[in-house]
């Protein structure tokens, strides 16, 4: 998963981006690239079961992109980035008292908009010559055309309504504006612990709620004081503001479920290890994460909920429980399950 912080200079992107990342860009670069592994804990009590050689997490890669201008564009190589990342978190000022965070979402919206207006319009001239052969093509260039139409509004192609398999169409495209979104209130210390009443924040998360999207809240200048903190010291500081983890771990789990994604784990003597996938993936294509032999000549799976197993406080008083379950082609993957697959080839 590559999630692109994006948005306008002096919104906090790098200094979230640093703290989250434990980097220190600097913000006037082109991108700033880091990976940061997925905070699970099941994995410490795995390895403490199994006493694996290596433990190895889930990771998730974060770009910071150099921040738009209103009104200019955006470059080719920066649209590259943007293009790249699987959901947009878009940072949006929130700290200090006269700010519009809606203004600036508009104004980051319509960036992105006008470089889909490009890839559109290549899309709708395509779409008409293929339908001089064929007049079946005629109702796809309509569609396009409306969406055009929206989108030179200044409407992101998430807000276009329309039927699914037009959804499916439309997804086809590489539209920055259709990608899942996250906004990111950068907030200050003060307005970040009073942000129930502070009405530029309820204002976005009003909006964001009727585009079915989420706000963040987060404060780049905490969270930067919180990771350089011992971890005792960070509990205690993460206590007093009413959280129980950094903005960092919380970042990747909302990420997680604005992706549609989890986790199943795999344990043994050599390795324990995470594995993201969508949510609704069934076996063979899990095991195929592993290896594309496994999906490929998959037999069956040997499942157990995380949770169960450590009831069981091992695999083999799971087994002689019975609750070790043998799954077929059709299973559909949980979050925590740990699995064995058997597969030949």
């Amino acid at each position: 998963m590559k999630l692109g912080f994006v948005g306008l200079p002096g919104a906090g992107k790098t200094t979230i981006f640093n703290a989250v990342t434990g980097s220190e860009a600097q913000g006037y670069a082109e991108v700033n690239l880091a990976s940061v592994p997925v905070p699970d804990m099941r994995l410490e009590k795995l390895a403490a079961m199994f006493n694996p050689k290596k433990v190895t997490t889930a990771t998730v890669n974060f770009a910071d992109i150099a921040g738009l201008v209103k009104g200019s564009g955006l470059g080719n190589r920066v649209l590259a980035h943007v293009r790249e990342a699987d959901a947009v978190l878009m940072v949006l000022q929130c700290f200090e008292k006269d700010c519009d965070p809606m203004g600036d979402r508009e104004t980051v919206d319509l960036e992105l908009c006008m470089a889909d207006i490009e890839v559109v319009e290549k899309r709708i001239a395509r779409v008409e010559k293929a339908a001089k052969g064929d007049r079946s093509l005629l109702r796809e260039a309509e569609l396009f055309k409306a969406l055009k139409a929206h989108l030179d509004k200044g409407f992101s192609a998430r807000a276009f309504v329309c039927s699914d398999e037009d959804k499916n169409l439309i997804a086809d495209c590489p539209l920055l504006t259709n990608k899942p979104v996250l906004y990111c209130a950068n907030l200050s210390e003060e307005n970040f612990k009073t942000r129930d009443t502070f009405k530029p924040y309820l204002d976005l998360a009003k909006a964001a709620e009727e585009e079915g999207a989420m706000v963040f809240p987060i404060c780049a200048e905490l969270e930067q004081e919180i990771m350089q903190m011992e971890p005792d010291d960070r509990a205690v500081f993460l206590e007093d503001l009413g959280m129980d983890q950094p903005g960092r771990d919380r970042l990747i789990q909302v990420s997680y479920d604005l992706m549609g994604l989890m986790s199943f784990l795999t344990a043994g003597a050599p390795e324990v290890r995470a594995w993201t996938i969508k949510k609704g993936t069934k076996a063979p294509v899990a095991a195929g994460k592993i290896h594309k032999d496994l999906q490929r000549g998959f037999i069956r799976a040997e499942v157990i909920g995380f949770d169960t197993l450590m009831e069981c406080g091992s695999m083999a008083a799971a087994k002689e429980k019975g609750l070790l379950r043998v799954e077929g082609k059709e299973y559909v993957m949980r979050d925590g399950d740990v699995v064995h697959f058997l597969f030949n080839v």
